[in-house]
């Protein structure tokens, strides 16, 4: 089954610095229907200021998976990480038995990503954070594995039976992806639209898609889209 999430009907949360929209509920946005997709909780998108951003705050047994759409982000941690992580790439940290970080934006330009949060297999253990670059060309006409709990395609780890993936697409362009029974999906799109099995999403729509379905994307203009699989 797939289920449309239209960007106009996501919660929402607004103050001086920043502007997000909730694909599930999160903070003071509450809907039962969309309390999650399997593993996955959480599917916030941010838009922070420039010199603003999340001081420094605690998590504990959650992988968080972060994709900037435009901009950077500077990341510091309580394990001594400092990273800046920019447009079209990826960084995980996987907050085990606990840890504090900053989420800033230090630079003159507006930041956006999408901030994906997915329940681990066990609770606890030591928390880890990592970064990687994720060229869009790469990625063209095809999905690359940005995080998962195999190690696929040198991809960033993450402690849960969980693919994170992103493709773009031109217009015209085909894409096809296979969910297998019993999994969970969530598929945003960051930016263009594209037909998927005959209904059309627009950027920062959604789309969640349970059990055994034979995906297929077809870009209505040039495309680019994150893509969870969970159990």
């Amino acid at each position: 089954m797939i289920e449309l999430r239209p960007f106009d009907k996501l919660g929402r949360f607004r103050n001086e610095w920043l502007n997000t929209n909730y694909h599930f509920s999160f903070s003071g946005y509450h809907d039962p229907a969309r309390m999650g997709e399997g593993a996955l909780r959480v599917w916030n998108d941010d838009t922070i200021q420039p010199h603003a951003g999340f001081p420094p705050h605690g998590h504990r047994s959650m992988e968080i998976i972060t994709y900037v759409r435009k901009g950077a982000i500077t990341h510091k941690d309580s394990m001594g990480n400092t990273g800046r992580t920019e447009a079209g790439d990826v960084q995980v940290m996987s907050a085990g038995a606990g840890v504090q970080h900053s989420e800033w934006n230090a630079d003159d330009e507006t930041c956006t990503l999408f901030q994906i949060w997915i329940l681990p297999r066990e609770a606890g253990g030591a928390p880890g954070w990592g970064a990687m670059k994720f060229p869009k060309g790469d990625r063209s006409g095809k999905w690359a594995v940005f995080a998962s709990g195999d190690g696929a395609e040198g991809s960033l780890p993450i402690r849960q039976d969980a693919r994170v993936m992103g493709a773009t697409l031109k217009a015209g362009e085909p894409l096809t992806y296979d969910m297998k029974p019993g999994r969970h999906g969530y598929l945003v799109l960051a930016a263009g639209s594209v037909d998927l099995n005959g209904r059309t999403l627009t950027a920062r729509d959604g789309a969640a898609i349970t059990g055994a379905e034979n995906l297929e994307l077809h870009g209505l203009e040039d495309a680019e889209i994150v893509f969870v699989d969970t159990v």
